[in-house]
Order: structure tokens, then sequence, then C-alpha cells
């Protein structure tokens, strides 16, 4: 009897261990599980990129849309990034030619240089939460030229006159440069560079120095995050990329009459929107203060490749020199109401993206 009632204790106790043991196996994997699943997304990345290199792989992307092979400009720009392991001062334009040729024969693919390029994903995903959405298909409002001559100036030369628009569809670049059409500029790649302000940092963005009241521009199409006063920042704009991946950061507006009338936040922005007027506010824990030396915007560009890094020590900034060098072929044309003393587009656009998310609002 002693014996029986000892098998069955140890039975029971065996049982137990087992049932202990694979739930700390399952606690131990879905650690494990969540521990690699942190892993998988972009922690750091820096953008060295020149305007020389997205100069030509945009015109290789342009040349080649619609044809058999279509060469994606990020594509190119991120096999020289794994070749040069990011350091395109070793930048040759003979590089990109040479995989391009080799792309558009048919000797590459994507799906090869992922397989043969060990750090190919990496730039590719991000290069691409930068670029992926400056480009593409939208409609764009253009103006068209009438020529116009009557009897009395038969003798004399006509004249052009520009005395209505016509939409029409394009590929290309779709993002803007973050100054309007015609107001002048001065700035130097200053990324990186020591702040003291509150306390010792580096700088995060890309200063440009001009007169106050300059139309700021939205870079790209989206929603606008935030809209307020920061101590840093003094007046400031920020904008949610519609994809979620990037957060433009406009700041150091216009005392007084920062935004553009009638922003607010929440609103969808449309690239090449004047979304502000460009000051010197900051540096004040107080409201509507002037106290940065010089006019100028502070524009930063936030990479977003996981919620955990919009805020805290493990947000990712790059620079936006060499992106706002590219980006001056494409600078908004502007008008300004006498009356309200606004500034507003000249030529709208239509956004695919934008449209998309206010049909859908």
């Amino acid at each position: 009897m002693k014996k029986s009632r000892l098998i069955i204790i140890l039975g029971v106790i065996l049982i137990m261990g087992s049932v202990w043991y694979l739930r700390s196996e399952k606690i131990t994997t879905l650690q494990n599980t969540s521990s690699t699943e942190e892993k998988e997304y972009i922690k750091w990345v820096e953008f060295h990129v020149t305007c020389e290199a997205m100069e030509k792989a945009y015109r290789y992307d342009i040349d080649t849309y619609g044809k058999e092979v279509h060469l994606n400009w990020v594509c190119l720009l991120a096999y020289l990034g794994a070749k040069y392991g990011g350091d395109f001062s070793r930048y040759k334009a003979s590089d990109m030619d040479a995989i391009a040729e080799l792309l558009l024969c048919g000797e590459k693919t994507e799906e090869i240089l992922m397989e043969e390029m060990k750090y190919y994903s990496y730039y590719r995903e991000a290069y691409g939460a930068i670029l992926d959405g400056m480009v593409g298909e939208y409609e764009v409002e253009m103006p068209v030229s009438k020529e116009t001559a009557t009897a009395s100036d038969m003798s004399e030369s006509s004249e052009a006159e520009v005395s209505e628009t016509e939409w029409k569809k394009i590929y290309g670049l779709k993002a803007y440069h973050p100054i309007a059409k015609g107001f002048p500029y001065s700035d130097y790649d200053d990324f990186g560079v020591s702040r003291s302000y509150g306390y010792k940092r580096n700088h995060l963005g890309h200063d440009m120095m001009g007169q106050v009241g300059t139309p700021i521009i939205a870079v790209e199409s989206g929603y606008v995050a935030e809209l307020g006063w920061n101590q840093y920042g003094g007046w400031r704009i920020g904008i949610n990329s519609f994809d979620g991946k990037r957060y433009y950061y406009y700041a150091h507006l216009r005392q007084n009459r920062p935004y553009a009338e009638g922003l607010e936040k929440g609103d969808v922005v449309q690239a090449g929107d004047v979304i502000g007027y460009m000051g010197r506010t900051g540096y004040s824990a107080k409201e509507n203060v002037n106290n940065i030396d010089q006019y100028h915007l502070h524009f930063g560009l936030q990479l977003i490749f996981d919620e955990s890094q919009r805020e805290g020590n493990n947000q990712i900034w790059v620079s936006g020199y060499e992106l706002v060098r590219f980006l001056y072929r494409h600078r908004s044309e502007v008008q300004r109401n006498d009356e309200t003393k606004e500034w507003t587009r000249v030529y709208q656009i239509k956004d695919p993206v934008a449209q998309a998310e206010q049909s859908g609002m």
C-alpha cells in the first residue's frame, strides 16, 4: 500500500515538474521572440548621399519610367550606399552608370543585389525611409500661353499672355524645397554642430538664413502633427508623412504671425503649400519671444521605423543639407494677397496620396 502511494506521489511530482518546465520554456521562447522583434527595425541612420548622386539617380528614374526596365532612384543610391559603406565622399558617377547598365540589360536585379551585397537591404530601407515618397505620379496646374493680336497692332510685335492654366499628369519630383521660389537664403552643412541653450547638445537639423516673413513651404504632403510654441524651436510646425516614416520639423517661425492663415493641427497639406513664415522665435519659455540672433528656418527631418522612436532617446534625425540642395530644382512659386498680406502658392498640385487621405477623413 505504501509502495503504491509512493508511486502515485512520484507520478504527481513528475507531471507537475513537466508542466512547470513547459511553461518556463514557453515564457523563455516568448521573451526571446519579443527580444528578436525589438531588433527588427532600424535603430540608426546617417544620410550622406550627395546632391550630385541624387541628381543622377533621379535622372535615371525619370528617363526609364514607362520602359521595360524602370530604374528606381532609391535602389541605385542604396547600391552605392552598400558599396561605399554610406561614405559618399567616395562617389563616382561611373559607379552608378555601371550598375545602371547591368540592371538595364538584365544581368542584375534588385533580388540579386539583396543576395550578393550584405548591407544592400539595410540601405534600401534606410534611404527609402527618406526618399520613397518624393517621386511619383501626380497632376500639376500649369500655365497656358496664348498669342493675342488685334488689327490695331498687326504691324507691331504681338505679345504672349498667360491667361489660363491647365492640369497635366506627370511623373517626377513631388517634393518641394522648404523655401519659396524667388526668396534668397544662405546655408552651410551645420548638422551635428554644438548647441548650448538649455543644455549641451548637437544641432539636429539644417538652418537656412533669410529674410523675416519668407514663405516656408511643405516639403512633402502630410498632416500637421504639431503646431504651437516650443521653448527651443519657438513657433514651429511638425508634419508627418502619410506613411508615418518621416516627420518634418519647421522651427523659429515669425513672431505674431508665424503660420499660414487658417492652418490648424490635424490639417492635411500638400507638397508645395505655404505653411508659415521665417522668423527668429525661440530659446525662451515665454511664448512669442525673439531670442534667436538671426532670422532663419530650422528644417529638421526625423525618421520613424518604430513608434518608440518618436520621443525620447531613440530618435533618428538625419542631415538635410544635401537633400535641400537637391530640392532646389523644385521650388514652389507663390503670390501675395495685398489685402491679407498672406502668401499662397500660384500653381496647385493633385497628389494622389493626399487626395486619398482627404477623401477618407
